[in-house]
């Protein structure tokens, strides 16, 4: 698994939180692929888009019939939330594999996130 953990994360930049909070401020989606039951007990990033990890392909290919209307190009920057910034990274490479050459993730998740004083809401 590490193996392919690192991987996936070749040659690509992984935003920190604050580097994050910046880009999603200047445009980038934010999308937390957790599933609900994790948002639930963890919380959430205000302005993130929630896309769980089983359809996150089919909402952000821009040329899919399944888009949202954030998909609006292969130049999209997206930057792919988890928990601890693992699952985000293999989620973000099926993304570049898709076309989505700008896509990462957040390096350290949504822990690192809140752990960095930045503002989250609460889970339901």
């Amino acid at each position: 698994m590490e193996d392919l953990l690192a991987r996936a994360r070749a040659g690509i930049r992984r935003p920190g939180p604050a580097q994050a909070h910046r880009a999603q401020q200047s445009g980038a989606l934010l999308v937390d692929i957790r599933p609900a039951a994790q948002r639930a007990a963890e919380g959430g990033i205000p302005g993130s888009l929630v896309i769980e990890r089983n359809v996150l392909e089919w909402r952000l290919d821009p040329t899919g019939s399944h888009r949202i209307p954030e998909a609006t190009g292969y130049d999209l920057e997206v930057i792919v939330v988890c928990s601890e910034g693992y699952a985000s990274s293999l989620a973000a490479a099926s993304l570049r594999e898709l076309g989505l050459h700008r896509a990462t993730d957040l390096d350290g998740g949504f822990v690192g996130w809140a752990a960095a004083g930045l503002p989250t809401r609460p889970g339901t």
